[in-house]
């Protein structure tokens, strides 16, 4: 018998979720025509600022370097990653990985090597960028 009544008590419950009341509403204000003008208006440029450049000891030949240069120390990369007018080259060895950031130089030339990142290839803990540049280095 109690199990036909808990239904029952339940109807009630229901309806009033189903209830709404009357929904206010705000007038909207008149619309204005926008104002055209007959000459159009470039969008500012803000200028790019010159890229950061982190050097260590140890990281001599990599910050600054070339694409191309970077290759002829590493060998080829593992990732090839353009986005905008930047890109990052990836580097893998038994003992790290070492990520190689590459910005424009100056007036947007070639890009070179600004900031490097090295992590260990096993759980990707932070290591001495300096050692994993000399690990990956080809003799």
């Amino acid at each position: 018998m109690r199990i036909f009544l808990l239904p029952l008590l339940l109807i009630p419950l229901l309806a009033a979720c189903g209830e709404q009341g009357p929904v206010a509403s705000m007038p909207r204000a008149p619309s204005r025509p926008a104002a055209h003008s007959s000459v159009p208006v470039a969008p500012r440029r803000q200028p790019v600022p010159a890229p950061v450049v982190h050097s260590a000891p140890g990281l001599e030949g990599v910050i600054g370097a070339r694409t191309g240069e970077l290759a002829r120390l590493f060998g080829p990369p593992r990732l090839d990653v353009q986005e905008g007018d930047a890109r990052k080259l990836q580097f893998v060895g038994p003992a790290c990985v070492l990520d190689v950031y590459l910005y424009p130089q100056g007036g947007g030339g070639e890009v070179r090597a600004t900031y490097v990142d090295a992590r260990r290839s096993t759980d990707a803990k932070d290591v001495d960028r300096a050692a994993c540049v000399a690990a990956l280095r080809r003799k």
